[in-house]
């Protein structure tokens, strides 16, 4: 073996062991050379339609696999993209940008080049990264090759442990530049940080006491949950205390919605609120709390902080007294010492219960027309266990929030960012992630027409990679949720009537049956279930195109 390799070997051969196993992007003249060393470190390449695109879909790859990769060339596609690395900052989600830059002797001397903003001033090539540091938690640029290695390592750890995305520039004469071999010989540390044991035990001490002393507890479930690591520990808390439990928007899919004590999602309003019994109680446990206006029924249902205990990222606050200490080890010696006692929680009041929901839907002629009160509620009998629900911001992510799931069924929505078009692209990374992992869970898209249009074009990546997708466009002809804001009959608010069911056809997909691709109009709901109930649509492989 070679004593040296190549940085950007380095670069890839880390990523691949920290999980991943696909790098999107576009391709650019500053990041051609480092094309080269993705596919040989054992990692897949996709192509994107744009940058935009290709950030969209690094994003949903990494919620479901932990880590995304995005490629992009200096200035103009780094800036494409930069809308989508800002949701991932918001939404906590771990993905590492990519740069290719110019030489550095270019960008030394000021060089007016292509990309830039052709001032003639080193700052031309230091701008977008200052851009890039409000929105990532970590950036490095590396110039020399002595510390690259240590500086990828780092940058790697930060994406993970801090589940936020990171920023790399790679000039372009550092791509083959030597690194020491014996460098990948040392794993990368990816150990979360640890506590003090001492405050660890007195902060189990005190919360135990408190879920040992509580009449008339709350357990609030948000996306914070999933992304610091504490789903195995959220649900096994649930379980044993018997607490009622419910999710925020941005939390639904985390725990077990089958548990009779998961009564759905909590809100202000709604025919299935109880804020009542949430506001007099004397103990709300809630873990990974994002309070987004969109999240808490613009800001109604953030938990009373006089008797919350929170969960957060690396604190636990109690009744308002904020305690920097990682939640992980917490929350196990809780579990530990619960397992071992006797909690005598007494019956508590009938609360809205999710599943009977499905009991009640009003019937509805074959021959009716669909209708979005209803919609949502019916697909909850197609879920699977393993599948992985994504709804787009607007009418498909209200509607979403009456979904019922069986066990095992996770749900991707967006409680911060909303950015329309955001879904298709995660779609794509989120239905390759599946693949990757080898999954027989399905991948089900609910998309509005004006989200689709914003990003349209990446339908043609899901078909060239040949993956196996459910999208459900919803025709509303025009931005509904916008209307009603603001300017129902308004003309701003009207968009073009496309032929979706072309769609398919129009970016790719073959006519042969090597990569079967189904389409269908669906206006009733007679349409709706004998479609639902087909094999195609149960087994999932290809592209499903529901209009």
């Amino acid at each position: 073996m070679s004593e040296t390799i190549h940085l950007t070997e380095y670069l890839f051969r880390r990523l691949r062991e920290a999980g991943l196993q696909a790098v999107h992007g576009v391709p650019g003249d500053y990041n051609l050379l480092m094309m080269d060393y993705i596919v040989p470190a054992g990692l897949e390449w996709v192509g994107n339609c744009n940058e935009l695109n290709a950030g969209y879909a690094a994003d949903g790859y990494a919620r479901v696999k932990g880590i995304g990769a995005l490629v992009t060339t200096f200035g103009v596609g780094e800036l494409s993209a930069i809308n989508a690395v800002a949701g991932s900052y918001a939404e906590m989600v771990p993905v590492i940008h990519i740069v290719g830059t110019p030489k550095r002797a270019m960008q030394t001397r000021g060089a007016k080049l292509h990309h830039s903003i052709c001032s003639g001033k080193p700052s031309d090539f230091t701008m977008f990264a200052e851009m890039y540091s409000k929105i990532t938690v970590a950036q490095e640029n590396l110039w020399d090759a002595s510390t690259a290695p240590a500086q990828i390592d780092r940058l790697i750890r930060e994406c993970i442990i801090q589940s936020r995305p990171v920023y790399l520039q790679v000039p372009a004469d550092m791509v083959t530049e030597p690194v020491p071999a014996a460098a990948l010989s040392r794993p990368l540390d990816l150990t979360p940080p640890s506590n003090d044991p001492v405050i660890e035990q007195e902060m189990c001490d005190i919360i135990v006491e408190r879920i040992s002393n509580a009449k008339q507890p709350f357990i609030l479930i948000d996306a914070g949950t999933s992304r610091y690591g504490l789903v195995s520990e959220a649900d096994e808390l649930v379980k044993i205390t018997g607490f009622p439990t419910a999710t925020t928007p941005f939390g639904k899919g985390i725990p077990d919605e089958t548990l009779p004590n998961f009564h759905g999602i909590y809100s202000s309003v709604g025919a299935w609120t109880y804020v009542p019994y949430v506001e007099s109680s004397d103990l709300i446990i809630n873990i990974g709390p994002v309070h987004s206006n969109v999240n808490t029924s613009c800001f109604t249902t953030i938990p009373n902080p006089n008797v919350s205990i929170a969960f957060d990222q690396t604190s636990i606050t109690i009744d308002g007294e904020v305690c920097n200490v990682f939640p992980k080890g917490v929350l196990r010696r809780i579990l530990d010492h619960l397992h071992d006692a006797m909690l005598s929680f007494w019956p508590y009041p009938n609360l809205p219960d999710p599943r009977s929901a499905l009991t009640h839907i009003s019937q509805a002629s074959s021959a009716g027309a669909l209708t979005q009160d209803i919609f949502f509620k019916r697909m909850s009998y197609f879920f699977h266990p393993g599948d992985i629900i994504l709804t787009e911001t607007g009418t498909a992510s209200n509607g979403g929030r009456d979904f019922v799931f069986p066990q095992n069924v996770s749900m991707i929505n967006s409680g911060v960012w909303l950015s329309i078009g955001y879904m298709l692209g995660a779609a794509q990374g989120v239905a390759l992630a599946q693949r990757n992992m080898g999954s027989q869970g399905r991948t089900i898209l609910f998309i509005g027409d004006g989200s689709f249009q914003v990003t349209a074009q990446e339908l043609s990546t899901i078909i060239r990679k040949k993956l196996s997708l459910i999208i459900f466009v919803i025709n509303n002809d025009g931005y509904t949720i916008e209307r009603l804001i603001h300017g129902m009959d308004a003309e701003y608010n009207d968009i073009a009537m496309w032929r979706y069911l072309d769609s398919p056809s129009y970016f790719g997909a073959p006519s042969d049956d090597s990569y079967p691709v189904f389409t269908t109009k669906v206006k009733t709901w007679g349409n709706l279930m004998v479609f639902c109930r087909e094999s195609v649509f149960s087994a999932a492989r290809g592209c499903e195109w529901w209009s």
